[in-house]
């Protein structure tokens, strides 16, 4: 599959220093969940969106207070992969809604970043967040109507209040094409898939990887010394939301936050320290497929003391062939410290 060109990890956007003006949005009820590939209403985040220009829009966005999957940070601020999520669920609307990519067509993540640049104004109040993502379409390599090339470009703001940015990379195909590029390996979505595997005894603690329940943490490996390795759990209700015939983009994301977060907190149980997630930097290589082990592999690990930054590379490896590459950004915070005293996530523009 293509590589997207190297670039330094979460490098600003351009034109988003450009706001436009913002036309009325509605926050009231969620867009149709076909339109973003969710089964689940209650997975459905976006609300709206507008035309501002040509391929420039405003998308509105809810999210909860709390989440089965995407819970709150234990210093209060929301989950930064609910960024990610809104993200995609973007783009697919707008291509629909606004572009005329058809419903039957597949989407196959090319790759995937995001950066939370302030995460006070994430943080978690009475009220659901309403947030809004000022949105630039670029099409790339597109050749329709039987494939679709784009990329998003967001920034992310609360109240007005930027916050965050990010961009997603994909193509869209009909299923002729869809099949040509799965080859043999396309099989029936979710078919001959052991939930969980056997013979991968030790699973992650939930608090050791971030999260709260047992079913959501998705490192297992079969002995102490060994590689992590991405469980594939077909039968998780938001990992899975639909079935699919290879590992979706959220599982690899979740697997790159949860491995990030054990080698940050190693045997940690304390909750009034710790690293928060600002960024990720997603190359996806190749499909990951439901059969067959990924190991979760630590290519780079440079702590900065001055900063209290970390930077993190990991890398998807299935059947010794790369799948995907992840650089993470991670900042060491005061978890017993709340409102302004708590450290804020802001992140420089290049390593």
């Amino acid at each position: 599959m293509h590589q997207p060109v190297a670039r330094p990890l979460l490098a600003p956007l351009p034109g988003s220093a450009a706001r436009p003006e913002r036309p009325q949005l509605s926050f009231l009820q969620p867009v149709p969940r076909h339109m973003v590939h969710r089964a689940a209403i209650a997975e459905v985040f976006l609300t709206d969106a507008v035309r501002t220009g040509e391929h420039s829009f405003l998308v509105a966005a809810q999210w909860p207070r709390d989440h089965a999957l995407y819970s709150p940070g234990s210093d209060g601020t929301s989950d930064p992969l609910l960024f990610m999520e809104t993200i995609r669920q973007s783009l697919v609307y707008l291509a629909h809604a606004y572009y005329d990519v058809p419903l039957t067509h597949r989407f196959i993540g090319f790759g995937a970043e995001f950066e939370i640049t302030d995460r006070d104004a994430l943080r978690v109040g009475g009220e659901p967040l309403t947030t809004v993502l000022e949105a630039q379409w670029i099409w790339v390599n597109n050749r329709p109507p039987n494939r679709f090339g784009m990329r998003l470009e967001v920034v992310l703001t609360v109240g007005g209040r930027v916050c965050g940015r990010g961009a997603l990379h994909v193509v869209a195909v009909d299923d002729k094409r869809y099949a040509m590029l799965r080859g043999r390996r396309v099989r029936p979505c979710g078919a001959g898939v052991p939930t969980p595997a056997p013979g991968l005894p030790h699973r992650a603690h939930p608090a050791t990887v971030g999260r709260l329940r047992a079913k959501d943490s998705v490192l297992v490996r079969e002995r102490a010394d060994g590689p992590w390795q991405l469980l594939i759990d077909v039968a998780h209700p938001v990992l899975f939301d639909h079935p699919s015939d290879h590992v979706p983009l959220v599982v690899t994301l979740e697997g790159f936050r949860q491995l990030g977060h054990l080698l940050l907190h190693p045997g940690d149980t304390a909750r009034d320290a710790g690293h928060a997630l600002l960024g990720m930097e997603l190359d996806c290589l190749a499909f990951g497929e439901l059969d067959a082990p990924i190991e979760l592999l630590v290519r780079e690990l440079h702590p900065n003391t001055g900063s209290g930054r970390t930077r993190l590379t990991l890398d998807a490896v299935q059947s010794g062939k790369p799948v995907a590459t992840c650089r993470t950004l991670w900042e060491a915070v005061d978890r017993s410290a709340s409102g302004a005293g708590a450290q804020r996530g802001v992140v420089p523009s290049a390593a």
